[in-house]
């Protein structure tokens, strides 16, 4: 046993060329590789946060923008219900007027109607009276002359009454 835990000179020397040939084989097959690897793999992660922030930018663009439609189509939606809004109040004031002066048309020509209606009922009633009157002095008359002393006193009565004219 004490061979393998004595330490000779040329044990050291092979020991430390093998652990030379062993550190060059693995720089030149595992550690360039593996750098390599981790290199590409930052430059990765580097586009990656790059791409990332670009994302970030991009969507508060979009949302800014998104922001500013949503503003557009609510000052479009509040446009559209003001003009909605005139439009009505318009056509309600034209009802209105509409109707006043189809209203005051009515009344002038009801009022002309019963001013009709009025003087042609004035007109029948005189020619009611007249032809009562007509009638009243007929039947007078006929009572007066149905006598001939009465109508030889009226005939007389009449030519007096046009020779005092």
């Amino acid at each position: 046993m004490e061979g393998l835990l004595s330490v000779s000179v040329g044990t050291v020397f092979w020991a430390s060329i093998a652990f030379i040939a062993v550190l060059v084989i693995l720089k030149k097959m595992a550690w360039g590789p593996i750098l390599q690897t981790l290199e590409e793999r930052e430059q990765g992660i580097a586009n990656a946060l790059k791409q990332a922030e670009l994302a970030k930018e991009e969507m508060a663009s979009l949302k800014s923008g998104n922001e500013q439609l949503l503003k557009e189509a609510r000052e479009e939606r509040d446009r559209i219900l003001k003009d909605a809004k005139e439009i009505g109040d318009k056509m309600r004031a034209e009802a209105k007027e509409r109707a006043a002066q189809d209203g005051a048309a009515l009344l002038a020509n009801a009022q002309r109607e019963i001013e009709t209606q009025k003087k042609a009922a004035i007109q029948e009633l005189k020619n009611q009276v007249a032809s009562l009157s007509i009638q009243i002095a007929e039947q007078l008359v006929k009572d007066k002359l149905s006598d001939a002393e009465k109508q030889n006193a009226l005939n007389s009565k009449l030519i007096e009454e046009l020779k005092a004219n």
